[in-house]
């Protein structure tokens, strides 16, 4: 196997593992909510004035199915919708104080799972730091070229 092969089965495999060991916390803590919904609540605490556009083009998903996910978690009670004054075409979301529990655990779990792998962080120098993410972000936009070919955003 060459390195490209090595290194792309490699981040698969990290992928896995890092999804396979927090899996369970995350499912015993968020339990009734679906990691695309925990996903969008977390868009959303994050930013000012999402829409769907916006996070269809986030979590890279359609516009339906980012709307069939917000109607859910507004029934939930987790999110609303509101406009703009400016702006009564569009509309946005935000937290409710129940959504806003939701994002606090989520983002706990994510300082936990930091907290679990920090000595391996503590480890890597500058520049392998400024290395691998020049190769992410290399990867990252070809990927996105490789995405508007297809039609996607």
């Amino acid at each position: 196997m060459n390195k490209k092969d090595q290194l792309i089965m490699g981040f698969r495999d990290l992928f896995n593992k890092y999804v396979s060991l927090n899996k369970p916390k995350m499912e015993e803590r968020l339990k009734g909510y679906k990691p695309s919904e925990v996903h969008c609540i977390e868009y959303i605490g994050n930013h000012v004035h999402p829409n769907v556009t916006k996070l269809a083009e986030s979590l890279y998903m359609t516009r339906g199915a980012i709307s069939k996910i917000t109607r859910k978690l507004i029934e939930k009670g987790l999110i609303e919708s509101y406009q703009r004054p400016n702006n009564k075409k569009e509309i946005y979301f935000r937290l409710t104080e129940q959504g806003k529990e939701i994002y606090k655990i989520h983002k706990e779990l994510h300082k936990e799972f930091q907290e679990r792998d920090k000595a391996v962080f503590e480890q890597i120098t500058e520049e392998e730091y400024d290395s691998m993410l020049r190769f992410v972000e290399k990867y990252r936009r070809h990927l996105d070229e490789e995405i508007k070919k297809q039609g996607g955003r």
